[in-house]
């Protein structure tokens, strides 16, 4: 796989969501979980979806229950969850494990094409974050802690490229 645009994922309606239909949009993928310390990210990430969704960035959502059993509901109760206490207005996909033999091969993807601190590859808990360019590579990982606002400046470098 080449680019991100190789990539099919599960919206969270269980519909098919081809990656391609997404290219030449800057994206930024976040493993997210509902019942976790960074769960108010939600907002920050509605916010940045607000402000440069009208420009091309795509935020999607991939919420995973592999740290901590932080997200253990169904999807339609995490979707519910995110709308209401949130107002999330971003997709959210279907839930996914982002490590081990059961990884989504997008995730697998994204971390062998942006390697965490010491050159790990697994993600290390919720709310990681991959900005992805127009050109559909992995521009940048973040830390879950790093806010969703503190991405702003590389988000609009990725929207001018």
């Amino acid at each position: 796989m080449s680019s991100i645009y190789d990539f099919e994922a599960l919206s969270i309606d269980n519909q098919p969501v081809p990656l391609s239909q997404y290219k030449g949009k800057p994206l930024l993928i976040v493993n997210t979980a509902s019942a976790c310390g960074f769960t108010p990210q939600f907002g920050g990430l509605e916010k940045l979806h607000q402000a440069y969704s009208a420009r091309g960035l795509v935020v999607l959502g991939f919420p995973c229950n592999q740290f901590g059993s932080q997200d253990p509901g169904s999807n339609d109760e995490i979707a519910s969850f995110c709308q209401l206490n949130y107002g999330v207005s971003f997709p959210m996909m279907g839930k996914i494990d982002v490590n081990g033999d059961a990884a989504h091969p997008l995730y697998q993807w994204l971390t062998a094409e942006a390697p965490g601190l010491l050159g790990s590859k697994a993600i290390k808990w919720n709310f990681t974050k991959f900005l992805v360019g127009r050109d559909g590579r992995v521009i940048r990982r973040y830390a879950p802690q790093d806010a969703p606002e503190k991405l702003a400046s590389d988000i609009e470098a990725a929207l001018a490229a």
